[in-house]
């Protein structure tokens, strides 16, 4: 009930970017528009491009289920379906899935009035996607060289693609990007452990207020990024996480074909080593 209280308060007309008033509608709760419809349309074609690729091959088992790509010899061009083209179709419909699922939030966010921090962020994650299955593949000119679907076929391309360029940890991208990964969870962990403690004090006290965590953050390392500055950081923090680990696999093949420890070697030619 609380739910269909509010709901007048954010169910209003305009906003969208496509269809006008024609698209603007809801199911229940839902908005839909026009990108909810495409949502809908590419999952469903994809999911059943993903049944089909599963039944042509020799097992129902979800673990071992594998759509490859097409193979190298296809370069950039359409493959048979039973040879990576359904791989392709549903590489698309991913796409579109994903693309449209974003474009619905930025309507919702014009209903709302607010910022577009929500869709952007979302984006990165599609960046993320894209520069697996489009960019990397294209850049190497074959769609082969993106990953397969499949939970253990997945694995294998991960687990390939890092032993092919030795100790794939020394990609110094993959090292920002798993530092942003982890500072992510350190600075979010801490807020989190404030609130709870703010929120939830020994019997007897008063809630405390958010002067009372900014004076415990200026009291431990002597500076307090304050409520609103801590989601912002966070979001900073997350979305660099994923935009490194995207760069880490865009630039490993196209642009460096060795190992990656041999990267390091300019360190060590340094004149200071001298």
């Amino acid at each position: 009930m609380a739910m269909l209280s509010f709901e007048a308060k954010y169910r209003v007309r305009g906003g969208t970017l496509v269809g006008g008033d024609l698209f603007d509608f809801w199911v229940g709760p839902f908005y839909v528009g026009f990108f909810g419809v495409t949502t809908i349309f590419f999952t469903f074609l994809g999911t059943g491009l993903i049944f089909w690729g599963a039944s042509l091959g020799d097992t129902w088992n979800i673990w071992k289920i594998n759509i490859a790509p097409p193979d190298l010899k296809y370069g950039l061009g359409f493959a048979p379906l039973a040879e990576g083209g359904l791989w392709q179709l549903i590489t698309i419909c991913a796409i579109g899935a994903f693309a449209s699922w974003a474009l619905r939030q930025v309507e919702i966010s014009r209903k709302l009035g607010m910022g577009l921090h929500i869709p952007v962020a979302f984006s990165f994650a599609i960046f993320a996607y894209v520069s697996l299955v489009v960019i990397r593949p294209l850049l190497m000119g074959a769609w082969g060289h993106g990953f397969p679907y499949g939970i253990f076929s997945h694995l294998d391309w991960v687990s390939n693609v890092g032993y092919q360029y030795l100790h794939f940890h020394y990609n110094p991208a993959h090292m920002i990007a798993v530092t942003f990964f982890f500072t992510t969870t350190l600075a979010l962990s801490l807020h989190g452990a404030l609130v709870l403690s703010a929120t939830n004090p020994p019997k007897g006290e008063a809630v405390k207020t958010p002067e009372h965590e900014n004076a415990f953050f200026r009291d431990i390392i002597g500076y307090s990024i304050g409520t609103i500055g801590i989601h912002r950081l966070g979001l900073f923090l997350a979305l660099s996480a994923v935009f490194w680990s995207a760069v880490c696999i865009v630039i490993s093949g196209p642009f460096w074909t060795l190992g990656w420890p041999e990267w390091w070697n300019w360190w060590l030619e340094l004149p200071i080593w001298r």
